[in-house]
């Protein structure tokens, strides 16, 4: 049923447009930051670290990414529960001596850091670590962009 057009149409009282309107305002500030890989690695604590390699275990990657200065510098942390992570760095065995490592935001499930080496000339967990940690790095040596 429609109403006459001269009816002035109903609108919800001032307290529930200002809750609604908050709410919306929240929710588009979190998309919008969750959906920045910068700022995703920025914020990052809590990393959880798989590898579908036989030849390069989790246990591998964590304790060469602990190793090194720069991971306890950044207050990073090794989880053992995805679902608490804000970062699951996958690695993976591409062709021959290739891999590949790629890290996701938990919560958008967007890449926000990914590269690829070779497993020769070094440990592939060391080096999956180092530059891992430099990509880190260079997001937090970056200004935040204001919105």
């Amino acid at each position: 049923m429609r109403s006459h057009p001269t009816q002035p149409r109903k609108l919800l009282p001032l307290p529930a447009m200002l809750c609604l309107l908050l709410l919306w305002a929240t929710g588009a500030s979190a998309q919008s930051s969750t959906l920045d890989p910068v700022a995703s690695l920025r914020s990052a604590k809590l990393i959880y670290v798989q590898s579908s390699s036989i030849l390069v275990g989790k246990s591998v990657i964590e304790e060469k990414l602990q190793k090194r200065a720069e991971f306890s510098q950044l207050g990073l942390v090794i989880t053992r529960d995805p679902n608490v992570a804000d970062l699951i760095l996958e690695v993976h065995h591409d062709h021959f001596t290739k891999y590949v490592y790629t890290a996701i935001d938990a919560r958008s499930n967007i890449v926000v850091a990914s590269g690829k080496l070779s497993s020769l000339g070094g440990t592939v967990a060391g080096k999956v670590a180092k530059r891992f940690l430099k990509q880190v790095m260079q997001a937090r040596a970056t200004a935040p962009t204001k919105s």
